[in-house]
């Protein structure tokens, strides 16, 4: 993970505890999980379908599925939002967040256009020969009032997430407006549901919408109010922080009390350091340490935002809070005859946990590091590195795209060009390859592997940057 949305040095401390494996659902595999959400989709249209109710014109029926079907997808987006272990430790928290955007953008489509699929004559409320609602829609005003206010939120919502990188104001005043528009969906939205429905109004369904709102709220207050409670016993502090190259800083904290959270080397947390855990200014990092160092987690971060920026003035014994381990960019668990690991800038910090927790496992396979800067002074741990080849059977090329006089490294970018000439398209078919640094080295990459025929199985990446 690098930058500012995204992410070091280790020496373990004597008898320091060392973090065990993190524990996480047994039988929860990623196919378990796309077919227990297209099951809860689907399942409110199956229900209405069973009532068995006499069909009305099928523009109306098709209004009615289709905001059956997307509500209950807009309510299990409070789950895709990214903080929960479950979902981004076995699909990634690229992926999460990737299904968490593309979904909300298309079911809501499905929700701003259902309302003028209806061809009801309008007549409100339904007449006694009409106990089933075929020619009738509830224009009450609650019902109304209810819907457009969802609507309208909804719609809000959504565009400002479309352009929130083309609008001014802070990333934190966004994310509070998120999270406020989000309740207004949820409420509303239920709401609407219960009053103006033809099928959702059925006890089964009247119950089905209030468990998912409990169950949306719940995911926003253990974000917002549970896990900060938990933080608040679970402090850590700044141990040191230091410039290590050129706009670049290591930052190590250490828990106040108790061991570190289980996490494998690759994952990262949300880290929030001087600020009340209620508040929002935390951002993702990478961890750079190794589990096997214990007692630590440091990190790698570039200056980028007003939180890196103002790294240089962090003193020691400032209190942090960590929320993570996240992400699933990890390499336990993986067969492969051997491991390419591609780093761009900062995006070398999950690699660097990957590589120390190889080295102090003793690791015999092949690894190959391509890691590529703009500058020789963007290098970091250049001398660890080095002395990594002596511990495990570790080949290293080093690129600049700005090289000085005299370098003695590989030129240019890592792209199509030099990912070709490193392996055989056999051997690069059978070896892992983890990949991390900006999104164009990232695509060019998969797409280079991809076409040389090794298996998207045999690709980890995790990229934080969203359209």
């Amino acid at each position: 993970m690098a930058d500012e949305k995204s992410q070091p040095n280790h020496q373990p401390e004597p008898g320091a505890r060392k973090a065990s494996k993190p524990v996480v659902p047994a039988g929860l595999t990623v196919p378990a999980l796309v077919a227990l959400y297209l099951a809860i989709l689907v399942l409110p249209v199956a229900a209405a379908w069973l009532q068995g109710l006499p069909p009305r014109r099928w523009q109306d029926d098709l209004s009615s599925g289709l905001a059956l079907c997307a509500f209950t997808g807009i309510m299990m987006e409070f789950l895709l939002s990214g903080r929960f272990r479950f979902v981004s430790c076995h699909i990634g928290i690229d992926a999460t967040m990737r299904v968490h955007q593309l979904m909300a953008r298309t079911l809501t489509v499905g929700l701003v256009i259902h309302p003028f699929l209806y061809t009801g004559g309008g007549i409100n409320p339904p007449m006694p020969w009409d106990p089933t609602r075929q020619a009738s829609l509830d224009f009450g005003p609650v019902a109304v009032l209810t819907g457009l206010a969802a609507w309208i939120a909804l719609l809000i919502l959504v565009l400002l997430g479309v352009f929130r990188e083309q609008r001014s104001g802070s990333y934190e005043a966004w994310r509070a407006s998120h999270g406020v528009g989000a309740v207004v969906v949820a409420v509303f939205g239920t709401w609407h549901a219960l009053e103006g429905g033809r099928y959702s109004a059925h006890p089964f369904l009247s119950w089905f919408w209030i468990v998912l709102l409990a169950v949306a709220l719940a995911a926003l207050a253990w974000v917002y109010v549970l896990k900060p409670v938990w933080q608040l016993g679970h402090p850590f502090t700044v141990r040191s922080v230091r410039r290590i190259a050129e706009r670049t800083w290591e930052l190590v904290v250490v828990p106040e009390k108790g061991g570190l959270p289980a996490f494998e080397a690759g994952q990262f947390v949300w880290l929030n350091v001087g600020h009340s855990p209620f508040s929002l200014y935390e951002n993702p990092f990478s961890i750079a340490s190794a589990p096997t160092e214990g007692g630590q987690l440091a990190f790698v971060i570039k200056e980028v935002g007003d939180f890196t920026r103002s790294l240089g003035e962090l003193k020691p014994g400032t209190r942090a809070f960590v929320d993570g381990p996240h992400g699933n960019m990890t390499i336990s668990g993986r067969s492969a005859d051997g491991i390419v690991l591609y780093a761009g800038g900062v995006g070398v910090a999950p690699i660097l946990s990957i590589l120390r927790d190889l080295r102090d496992r003793g690791d015999s396979r092949p690894l190959l590091l391509l890691y590529g800067n703009r500058a020789a002074e963007q290098i970091v741990y250049r001398e660890e590195l080095d002395e990594m080849k002596q511990r495990l059977n570790l080949q290293i090329e080093y690129f600049l795209s700005e090289p000085p006089a005299g370098w003695d490294g590989r030129s240019g970018m890592i792209d199509q060009t030099a990912v070709a000439g490193m392996l055989t398209d056999q051997d690069a078919a059978r070896w892992l390859h983890v990949i991390c640094g900006p999104l164009p080295m990232i695509e060019g990459i998969e797409e280079t592997l991809l076409a040389r025929g090794v298996p998207a199985r045999q690709i980890l990446s995790e990229r934080f940057y969203y359209d």
